[in-house]
């Protein structure tokens, strides 16, 4: 018994024996697993850690802009120069400008200037076309944007928008505005774009007022304050009360104001020059537009295209209007600018004849982009000539 018990004892011990060495053997492998997690874990971390600070950070482009006139005209060159800030802005891009270039050779040497440093040059007038069409060629890997013009490249597009829409409204409250249906334009250069949008003015007054007559005066020039002035006089002098211009400054504003007459400007508020004499004009936001294309550079996501923007999408919009403006007025703009948006209204839908009595839309055909943007004609109504 005592032999039986001492074995059993002894088979005892030895099982507990071999329970504290399987315990310790399981405690001594998870042990290792967790040191072998930690280490993972470490490791990843640092992998990580190491990835975000090799990685480069996605290259901002530089960018460029090519202005007519200067930021502080008070018109369309200060849109453009609103525009940039809004892109910096928004893209943390700092962008290099040059103001009052002309549209001449000089342009085409600035621009080309500006290639050579920048990855984007944006030339905002129309008469650098050919200029940026030239320095395009030579430079392929730099994107090209022009305004207003209609020319392109596999590195150059176009963007505008249909400021037409912003001139017929501008006509709608001139045509109730007038007391002897006389209106006067001051016009910058007899091309397409001025035409289109004088021609639009003059739809929209007529709209509300069949009797109304516009007199236009051609200056020749973008942003010239003496000229525009005397232009606007010129109008007054042949009896318009009430002026719309397609300047950069605000001088013919400021010429009817002396005169109590209403007028109205282009492409930005110019109500604070003459708040008690302003209609109100069309007006660009060039902002989310430079935004866009911007961005598209640095998604590689960019193509040459011709863009044209619209009151429905806020490159245009028509200004607040004057102190004066009776509410009647405001609605019948506001109505109008609502079927404008929703398409309902299209600004050349026939029947529209030309001011030698030639019919150039057929009743209910609407002209296309295309062709409002290579119109060439005056409507009835308009007093004047397109000189050749």
């Amino acid at each position: 018994m005592k032999k039986r018990g001492q074995f059993i004892t002894s088979c005892l011990a030895l099982m507990v024996l071999m329970t504290v060495v399987l315990v310790g053997c399981g405690s001594n492998n998870n042990t290792s697993s967790n040191a072998k997690a930690t280490e993972a874990g470490a490791a990843t971390t640092a992998a990580t850690e190491a990835t975000a600070i090799t990685e480069p950070a996605v290259k901002k482009p530089t960018v460029a802009f090519v202005y007519i006139g200067p930021p502080g005209d008070g018109g369309y060159t200060y849109q453009h120069d609103q525009g940039r800030q809004y892109m910096e802005k928004e893209l943390g891009i700092k962008a290099d400008f040059v103001e009052n270039v002309p549209e001449s050779a000089d342009a085409e040497r600035i621009i080309t200037e500006l290639a050579q440093s920048h990855d984007i040059v944006f030339t905002t007038s129309f008469g650098y076309m050919d200029f940026t069409l030239n320095v395009a060629g030579k430079f392929p890997n730099v994107k090209f944007l022009h305004a207003s013009g209609y020319k392109t490249a596999e590195n150059m597009g176009t963007y505008f928008g249909k400021n037409y829409q912003a001139s017929y409204l501008s006509g709608i409250a001139a045509g109730k505005m007038t007391k002897n249906n006389q209106l006067g334009y001051v016009g910058a250069f007899p091309i397409s774009e001025v035409i289109y949008n004088l021609n639009a003015f003059t739809l929209g007054a007529q709209s509300v007022n069949p009797d109304v007559k516009v007199n236009v005066v051609w200056t020749n020039t973008w942003y010239d304050p003496t000229t525009e002035r005397q232009a606007a006089i010129s109008l007054l002098d042949k009896g318009a009360d009430v002026l719309l211009a397609y300047q950069d400054s605000p001088a013919t504003l400021q010429a009817a104001a002396e005169r109590g007459a209403f007028a109205g400007g282009n492409d930005s508020d110019m109500s604070k020059y003459a708040p008690d004499n302003y209609l109100t004009n069309p007006v660009w936001n060039w902002g989310p537009y430079y935004v866009k294309a911007v961005q598209a550079v640095m998604d590689g996501t960019w193509k040459s295209e011709q863009y044209s923007g619209d009151m429905a999408d806020g490159m245009v919009e028509l200004a607040p209007f004057g102190n004066k403006i009776p509410d009647d007025v405001k609605k019948l703009v506001e109505d109008a600018k609502s079927k404008i948006i929703t398409g309902e209204l299209e600004v050349f839908t026939g029947p529209i004849s030309d001011n030698q009595g030639n019919v150039k839309v057929q009743d209910g055909q609407k002209l296309t982009l295309e062709e409002v943007l290579g119109m060439n004609w005056l409507v009835k109504g308009v007093e004047g000539t397109i000189p050749q």
